[in-house]
């Protein structure tokens, strides 16, 4: 109920003060500009490709009747004449040459109708197409498909989050030989296109005998220079006292890592993993590079 209340909060005692009106509208448009798009990929998802090809567009998926006529084998589309002698009657179509429409009357199919496709508007009913959905599991194996994006998602994204935060923790936190060359080769290696490095990555694969495996897909993407480089700037600004406090009460440096570092580093780890699971996620080249069969 607090959430409600804050939500729903106005300037306005009595009535909606003008700022309130501003604001949401200016929030409600926001929500449309976000939401709309998804919602129009929800409904076109029900309609059929004639449906999709239709201009102008219709939000709700409608479908064209069809009927079965006697003397012809499939069903005929319906149409609506607006014009001529036959105008406010429904129609079957038969076939269509140029501009011109060849129907007939189902109560009467033995006689062909000429009319211009300018004189006819088809009639719809809303219906949706579900066929887009059953014949996933029948032409596919979508639940294997899905269950294999799911799991290398989700566990590339675990073993990024804390290799990435573990070596962050060293390059901020930790003064050794070579820090400063490492630190600027990771952020060089930004530099390089993920195509260039695809064919030296692919022997490695298939030397160590991961080819065709899932872990051939999650192993080699969870070393992110990204992710180290992000986490590291973060961790710099976690003050060393605290650090040196937690040392003097006898806490490992894992304890450290653990119960200090990564609970004051949530909210760049959240980042890091939205970005991990949108690249995992949408990822197409190398899974089809590694993967040949269905596992």
């Amino acid at each position: 109920m607090s959430v409600i209340k804050f939500l729903t909060r106005t300037r306005g005692v009595n009535r909606l003060h003008w700022t309130d009106w501003f604001t949401y509208s200016y929030l409600l448009l926001g929500i449309l500009l976000m939401f709309g798009p998804v919602i129009w990929m929800v409904m076109s998802s029900f309609k059929t490709e004639t449906q999709l090809m239709e201009f102008p567009p219709n939000f709700l998926p409608y479908g064209q009747i069809e009927q079965q006529v006697e003397g012809y084998e499939k069903a005929l589309p319906l149409f609506r004449i607006e014009a001529g002698a036959y105008k406010d009657k429904v129609l079957a179509q038969t076939r269509r040459v140029g501009v011109m429409s060849q129907l007939v009357d189902p109560n009467n199919p033995k006689e062909l109708i000429q009319v211009n496709v300018d004189n006819q508007i088809p009639v719809k009913e809303f219906s949706l197409s579900l066929s887009n959905y059953t014949e996933l599991f029948e032409r596919f194996e979508f639940t294997t498909y899905l269950w294999n994006s799911i799991f290398i998602t989700v566990v590339a994204t675990i073993i990024t989050l804390l290799t990435s935060s573990m070596a962050a923790f060293a390059l901020s936190k930790y003064e050794f030989k070579g820090k400063m060359p490492v630190l600027a080769l990771i952020v060089g290696a930004l530099m390089i296109p993920h195509t260039v490095t695809l064919v030296p990555l692919f022997l490695i694969t298939k030397s160590l005998g991961l080819f065709n495996s899932l872990w051939g897909v999650i192993l080699p993407a969870v070393a992110s220079p990204t992710g180290v480089f992000l986490l590291r700037q973060y961790m710099l600004t976690i003050p060393d006292e605290i650090l040196d406090a937690a040392r003097m009460d006898k806490a490992s440096e894992w304890k450290i890592y653990w119960r200090i570092i990564l609970p004051l580093t949530a909210p760049s780890l959240a980042v890091l993993a939205i970005l991990s699971v949108m690249w995992r996620w949408n990822d197409f080249l190398w899974p089809l590079i590694i993967l040949f069969d269905t596992l």
